[in-house]
This record gives C-alpha cells, structure tokens and sequence, in this order.
C-alpha cells in the first residue's frame, strides 16, 4: 500500500492491466521518435490521451460533439448524500489530517491531482489548517467541519454512477532473518539498477505514462520478470530482507503489497511496499476461470489460496503467469504506508486510480458490506490514500480493512458495486467544462 500498494486483493476479479492506453495512428508516428531516441524496448501500441474531466453542476449538463468524458462530478447537498449524518464523522478526521502533512512545503500554485479543478495546494492548505482546531473525537464538529469546508459532488462515468469497490487487508506471514530448510522463500528489498521512466518529461501527450526497466549492454529493457527473479536473476546481490516458509502466502504478500513477518522468538517485523518490477500484473483468478478450472462466480482469495495448496506444482505455473513482482522494505511505523506516504488507517482509507481522484481528498463511500445476508450497507467517510495498479477507473475503490484474518477474510471476498462522492473544497467554482 505504498507507492500504492501496486496490487490488491480483489485481484482474482480483475482484468489484466494493459501498460498503456490506445494511441491514434498519427499520435503514435510523433512518439516513435522519442521512443528510439530512449532506445526503450516497450513495444507500445499505442499512447496515452490526456483524461477529460468535466465537473458539472446540479441542474447543467455539458453537450459538446466529442468522445464523452471519463469522469464527471455532479453537485449534490449533503441531505442527498445517502447515509451521511449516520456516520461518525471524527473518525476520518485522523486520516484526513495524515494527508495534510503530505501538502506542506509544496507550492501554494500547485494543482492537487492532474487538474487545477479540484483546487490547489493553496485551497486545501487552509482547510488542512482548520481541521487542526476540531475538538478530537467529537463528530458534531467533524461533520460540521466537513459540511461547512466542502461541497459533495457524485461521480459519474460513461458507465453510469456505479463502479467495482474490493478491498485489501495487511497479511501476517512466518519468517526468520537467514533461510534454512523451513524458511526458503526471499522477500527482496528494491534492486538499485532498476530504473524508471517519465515519458511525461519528453512529451506533454505521454504525461501519465511511465515505464520501468534496467540498462543492459548500452540498452534500455524490461526488467526482470517474476519468474526470472524467483529462478535466481537477482542471485548474489544481498537483497533478501528476510526469508518466509510459504510461496504462497509470499504471492498474496505481493498482492497486497505490505505485511507483518512473526519470527521464531515471536517478533514481529512489518515490510512496506518499495517498488515494482513494471511488468504488467495479470489477475490469476481470470487465469483459473480462462482454464475452466473455476467459475467466475467461485473465484474468491480464499478459493485460490485453496487450489494453490492443493495443486503446489501447478500453483508455480499460475503465479510466473504474474509477471509483476513486488519489492519492500522495513517499515518502523505503526501501520502500512500507502501511495501518499501516510500512514493507512483500517476502515478510513480508499486506493483510488490517481489519475482521476487525487490524493488526499474526503470520499463518501456508499457500497455494501461483503459477506453480510441480508446485504448490509457499508457508507462512510474515507480518505484516499493510496493506489493499485489492478485499481483503475473513474469509479474504483480498494477499501482497507486493517490487520488481521478478520480483515482478511473481508477483503478476500468483497467484490461490490457502489458509487462514491467526492468532496472538494467550498471555495472552488467548478463551471461547467469540458478539459
């Protein structure tokens, strides 16, 4: 959950993510230049188009004679937000003011996020500042702070309202500092050739794009893949941080991208997401039903986690179809740190797709609560504060759950629609446009 948490559970539901966006033909002849001038390996078919965002008001829609947008904000009072006075409010206010310290020291001209329409560094600065004077744990304030500071818009996609939310938890694996015939699976720190491209610095089209490789023979390649890793690529180097007992448990680390090592003596260590291989993450639950070995209705963590124990060799097979892979680091925190850099706290914290919702923003979540019959609603206010690269979408949310097998047996199974709520500051007038 950390330079966003690349990969999430609910991955079992996800479709594999292309590592960049369809191009037209006469964008992709301007970038090819750029790209053999790079000497970059990618084999790209196709660039990246700038996103549209159109916020809207209440009672105006936008009609323009162009491809529709991919996210619009419409204006809504809070009496409409579904839920909204149930919750207690001052329990994401602690999520929120982590996000805060993130802003500090940024230019005040800065636009949060890809686009100056949800505010500047400027305009959440002063709301940062009061939030700071909300009496801690009194929700009559929060919710007056929140009310008062903001304005709620509801997203909308080309889809319609609704979007895919799941959720992620923090696993807790066995582990020891040297291997031995128990502890033979490596958990490796970031490898210092590993390097990453902003293709944004080259051309202002390819702004979002960014690819990750090494430099071998005088020449920019993808780097290693998760199979050429696990088969002895980084051998000798002295990257392992520790060793655990479980392939398995190590693959879903992956995917969840922080966890707490127990070792023998009952300490416990907790790692935190610091990179990834920039290979493109394929979904393994799509792998067993594209096999027939599962129905997409079946497919759950805790199903794949069965199978995988169950068939070990053929298990292997299925996680290298995975060619991401995951690298971390030693955390000293009290909790994992996500994409923002803060803290995550369980139940308050949203990965989003950053490139539509920015980081650090108040969301009002309405979905349900996996697991509950009759379906339970789950609204709340949260912060988004991390990232995915299986989260992607105007409307696309990987809740966090916490520790534990609890949290994990939550996350291993939520897969619900829902629609979310942006909450931008007050003081913006957001008209109706399309950029």
């Amino acid at each position: 959950m950390t330079q966003g948490q690349e990969t999430r559970i609910g991955f079992w539901l996800r479709p594999a993510v292309l590592i960049k966006q369809r191009l037209n033909l006469c964008q992709y002849s301007k970038k090819l230049a750029i790209f053999f001038a790079l000497s970059l390996l990618i084999g790209l078919s196709a660039c990246v188009q700038p996103t549209n965002l159109m916020p809207l008001s209440q009672k105006h829609e936008v009609k323009a004679n162009r491809t529709p947008p991919e996210l619009r904000l419409v204006r809504v009072k809070f009496s409409q937000v579904p839920g909204w006075k149930a919750d207690n409010h001052s329990l994401a206010l602690p999520a929120f003011l982590r996000s805060c310290t993130k802003l500090v020291g940024q230019s005040p001209k800065k636009a949060l996020g890809n686009s100056s329409l949800m505010g500047t560094i400027s305009d959440w600065l002063s709301i940062c500042q009061d939030a700071e004077r909300v009496r801690p744990g009194n929700s009559v304030d929060a919710q007056y702070f929140f009310e008062s500071r903001f304005k709620a818009y509801m997203a909308i996609s080309p889809q319609g309202g609704k979007g895919k939310f799941t959720g992620y938890y923090e696993p807790e694996l066995r582990g020891a500092w040297k291997p031995t015939v128990r502890f033979r699976v490596p958990i490796y720190a970031r490898p210092k050739d590993i390097i990453g491209a902003n293709l944004g610095k080259f051309d202002d089209a390819l702004k979002e794009s960014k690819i990750v490789g090494r430099i071998a023979k005088g020449e920019f390649v993808p780097y290693y893949n998760r199979a050429e890793i696990e088969t002895g690529a980084l051998n000798g180097r002295q990257l392992e941080i520790l060793w655990v007992d479980d392939p398995v448990d190590a693959f879903f680390m992956h995917i969840q991208g922080s966890g707490r090592i127990q070792l023998p003596d009952g300490a416990h260590i907790r790692l935190g997401y610091d990179g990834r291989n920039g290979r493109p993450y394929t979904a393994v639950g799509r792998e067993l039903v594209g096999a027939g070995v599962m129905r997409l209705k079946d497919v759950t963590m805790p199903a794949i986690r069965a199978w995988m124990i169950e068939n070990p060799i053929a298990a292997q097979s299925l996680m290298w179809k995975n060619r991401s892979f995951i690298f971390f680091k030693v955390l000293k925190g009290s909790g994992p740190v996500g994409a923002q850099g803060v803290e995550l706290v369980p139940g308050r914290s949203l990965a989003v797709d950053k490139k539509f919702v920015p980081l650090g923003i108040p969301i009002w979540l309405d979905t349900t609560d996996p697991g509950t019959k009759p379906l339970k609603v789950l609204r709340r206010l949260v912060i988004a504060q991390d990232t995915g690269s299986a989260i992607k979408g105007p409307i696309r949310g990987d809740f966090f759950w916490g520790f534990g097998a609890q949290a994990g047996q939550k996350a291993g199974i939520m897969n619900q629609v829902g629609r979310y709520y942006l909450l931008l500051p007050r003081t913006l007038e957001l008209k109706d446009t399309i950029n």
